[in-house]
C-alpha cells in the first residue's frame, strides 16, 4: 500500500474529519460522472456453475459471523439492537471499538482522552451479547493498560460472572502507535517496536491464562500486502509479522489481521475477495508454519475488522459483504467482523439512485439526514442473507462460476441439505446458472429461493427455478435451497452408505495453498458402548498427515490409521469423540470418501 490508510476506529479528530469530507466529496463526484447502469432489458447471460458437495474447504465455526460494537455509542445496547444481532446471524460480537481499545479501562468504564457514552459498561454490553445468543470477543487494553488489569478483566468476566469470553486480542491497531512514522494508535511503552509488543505480549497472555488457561489470546499483526508489511522499524531487525511470530508464535491461540481493500470503484471493489483473501492467507499461513513450531495447527486466523469502504451503507456493500465474510471463511479464518454496528453519517451522496450516508454502520443512528435509529442499511440485509444459506457446524463446499461477475458460494448443511448463494456483480445483466453437482443428488421439487434485490429494505422470498437452473437478476444476492432427492447422493462426499452401521464420521478441514488441519469427530449411533477404536480412510488426492492431536495417527501410502488415545477410547452409546491432524498436500487434498471404524462402515455426516 502507497500510503497509511485514514483510520476509522473512533470519533474523528477535525484534521480527520476535513479527510473524510473531501473523500466523501471525491465519491460522490466519481458516482456522478460514472452512474451504475440500470439492469438491461436485453436476455439473461449464461453461466456455469459447478458445486462439489463432497469436498469441504472449511466447517463454520461459531464465531464466524462477527460486528464491532463502540462504547462512543449510545446506542449499542438500545433494546432492538439484540433481535437485530440474531436476525442477522451474528454470532460474535467484538468490544470495546477499535483503537478506542487501547484508551479503554473496563473497571472504570473511561477512555483516557475519549468519549465513553452511558450505558456502554461492559456488563451492560455483555448483556446484550447474551440476548442476541452471540459471544464476546475483546480487546485488552495495550496502549495504556498492563497485563494485570487485562488479567483482572478476565478474572471478573469468567471466574465472577461466569461470562465465559473465550476471544481476547492485546491490543488493536498497535504498529500504527509510531514504529512507522504513523501514529493513529495510542502506546504508552516508550518502546513502539515490534519485538516490545511481541514481548510484552508474552506477558498478558502468561498473567490472563494464570486466571483462566481456557482462554484464546490474540497478537496484532499487520495485513500482507498492505502497509506497514515488509517494514522494517528502527526498533527491529524484521518487519512487524515476522517479529512478533519469531517471539510469540509458539504462545498464542490466534493471529488478527483487519482488512479495508477499498478500490477505485464500486465494481473494483467487487473484485477484492477473490483477488485477495487466498494470497493473504496463505501468507499468514505460512508466518504461522515457519514459527509456531508443533502449534501451528492450533493458531487460528480472526479478521476483527472489515468493510467495504467504498458505497458503504448501499448496494454494493450489502453485494460485498457476504463474499467479503465467505471468502474469508472458505480460507481458514474462524471469524470476521464487520465494522461497525452503528457509526454515522458523514455527509451524503447518490449511488445508483440510493442516498448513501457514508456511514461505515449497519444500522443507523439517525445522525445527519439519515432514517431513524436502527434503520438497517444495506449491508446489514447482506451480512443477514447468509443465515438463509448456512450456520455454524455447517460446511463450505467448493464451488465454481464460468463468469467473473458472478459469484457462488455453497454450504451443505448438517442434515445433507445444500444450500447455494449467488452473488450477482453486474448492474447490466441478469446470469443464467446452469448448475451442476457432485457428491449431492438434489431433489426434484422447486427450491426455496430468497433474493435480495437492487435497493430493496428487505428479503423476498419465492419457490421458483430447478436446482439445476436458476436466474439471478442484475446486481442481486440470491440463496437457493436444496433438499437431496430421494435414494441420491444426500451424503455427500460418496462414503460408505454404512446400512446397519453403528457409527457416522463427519469430517471437516481448513486449507491453505500447501497445508490443512482436518478434523474428524466419530459418533457412536449403536445401543452399546464402544470400547477402544481404530478408524481407517483414504485420501483420495495427495494429502500427508504430519502430526495430529487426541489419537494416534499413521499413514502408509493413501491410507490412514487413527487408534484412540489412553483418555478418549470409551465411546457411548449417542456420544462421540474427536481427534485432528495437520497436513500438507500438493495438488488435491479432497476429503476421505469413507471411513472404517473396528471393521465396521460408518455413515458419513
Amino acid at each position: 500500500m502507497a500510503g497509511v490508510p485514514v483510520r476509522r476506529r473512533g470519533p474523528l479528530s477535525p484534521t480527520r474529519f476535513l479527510l473524510r469530507v473531501l473523500a466523501a466529496a471525491f465519491v460522490s463526484a466519481a458516482a456522478a460522472l460514472a452512474p451504475i447502469s440500470a439492469t438491461s432489458a436485453s436476455a439473461a447471460v449464461a453461466a456455469t456453475v459447478s458445486v462439489d458437495a463432497g469436498r469441504s474447504l472449511a466447517s463454520i465455526p461459531s464465531a464466524a459471523f462477527g460486528m464491532n460494537v463502540a462504547v462512543y455509542d449510545g446506542l449499542m445496547n438500545d433494546s432492538p439492537v439484540p433481535g437485530l444481532l440474531k436476525g442477522a446471524g451474528i454470532g460474535a460480537v467484538r468490544y470495546p471499538g477499535g483503537s478506542y481499545a487501547d484508551i479503554y479501562h473496563w473497571k472504570t468504564n473511561t477512555a483516557d482522552g475519549g468519549y465513553v457514552a452511558p450505558g456502554t459498561d461492559f456488563d451492560t454490553f455483555m448483556g446484550t451479547v447474551r440476548s442476541a445468543a452471540a459471544q464476546p470477543i475483546i480487546i485488552a487494553d495495550y496502549g495504556s493498560g498492563t497485563p494485570q488489569e487485562a488479567a483482572d478483566w478476565v478474572r471478573y468476566a469468567n471466574v465472577t460472572k461466569g461470562y465465559g469470553a473465550k476471544y481476547w486480542e492485546i491490543g488493536n491497531e498497535v504498529y500504527g502507535n509510531g514504529e512507522y512514522g504513523s501514529g493513529w494508535e495510542h502506546d504508552d511503552h516508550s518502546s513502539k517496536s515490534a519485538t516490545t509488543y511481541a514481548t510484552n505480549l508474552l506477558q498478558y497472555a502468561s498473567a490472563m491464562k494464570a486466571v483462566d488457561p481456557s482462554i484464546k489470546i490474540g497478537a496484532v499483526l499487520t495485513t500482507p500486502g498492505s502497509w506497514p508489511d515488509g517494514i522494517t522499524g528502527p526498533g527491529d531487525s524484521a518487519d512487524w509479522n515476522h517479529t512478533v511470530l519469531s517471539i510469540a508464535g509458539s504462545k498464542i491461540d490466534f493471529v488478527i489481521v483487519h482488512w479495508y481493500p477499498g478500490g477505485n470503484s464500486a465494481a473494483d471493489l467487487l473484485t477484492k475477495p477473490q483477488a485477495q483473501i487466498a494470497g493473504i492467507t496463505g501468507t499468514l499461513r505460512s508466518l504461522i508454519n515457519q514459527y509456531a513450531g508443533a502449534n501451528a495447527g492450533n493458531v487460528g486466523i480472526a479478521v476483527t475488522e472489515t468493510n467495504s469502504t467504498i458505497d458503504k451503507d448501499t448496494h454494493p456493500a450489502a453485494l460485498f459483504a457476504p463474499d467479503d465474510y465467505l471468502t474469508w471463511l472458505e480460507n481458514g479464518a474462524f471469524n470476521v467482523d464487520w465494522w461497525n454496528l452503528h457509526n454515522g453519517s458523514n455527509g451524503t451522496g447518490t449511488v445508483d439512485g440510493a442516498t448513501d450516508y457514508n456511514d461505515e454502520g449497519v444500522l443507523s443512528n439517525a445522525s445527519g439526514s439519515e432514517p431513524p435509529a436502527e434503520t438497517p442499511f444495506a449491508p446489514y440485509y447482506g451480512i443477514q442473507m447468509m443465515t438463509k444459506l448456512g450456520a455454524p457446524g455447517d460446511s463450505l463446499v467448493k464451488s465454481s462460476s464460468s463468469q467473473s461477475l458472478l459469484t457462488a458460494h455453497a454450504v451443505k448443511r448438517t442434515n445433507g441439505d445444500v444450500d447455494l448463494l449467488f452473488i450477482n456483480k453486474d448492474p447490466s445483466n441478469a446470469y443464467t446458472a446452469n448448475i451442476s453437482y457432485s457428491g449431492f443428488t438434489p431433489s426434484t421439487a422447486a427450491p426455496t429461493v430468497y433474493t435480495y434485490a437492487r435497493n430493496a429494505t428487505s428479503i423476498a422470498s419465492t419457490t421458483t427455478g430447478t436446482a439445476t437452473s436458476q436466474t439471478i437478476p442484475a446486481y442481486s444476492l440470491v440463496v437457493v435451497q436444496l433438499h437431496p432427492g430421494s435414494g441420491g447422493g444426500g451424503t455427500g462426499g460418496g462414503g460408505g452408505t454404512g446400512s446397519g452401521a453403528s457409527c457416522r464420521v463427519d469430517y471437516t478441514k481448513n486449507e491453505w495453498s500447501g497445508g490443512l488441519t482436518g478434523n474428524v469427530t466419530i459418533t457412536n449411533t449403536g445401543t452399546g458402548a464402544i470400547d477402544g477404536w481404530t478408524l481407517t480412510f483414504t485420501f483420495p488426492g495427495d494429502t500427508k498427515v504430519t502430526s495430529a492431536w487426541n489419537a494416534t495417527v499413521t499413514q502408509s501410502g493413501a491410507t490412514v490409521t487413527a487408534k484412540n488415545a489412553s483418555y478418549n477410547g470409551g465411546i457411548a452409546a449417542g456420544a462421540n469423540t474427536s481427534f485432528g491432524f495437520q497436513g500438507t498436500w500438493t495438488s488435491n487434498d479432497a476429503a476421505p470418501t469413507g471411513f472404517t471404524l473396528n471393521g465396521t462402515n460408518c455413515t458419513t455426516g
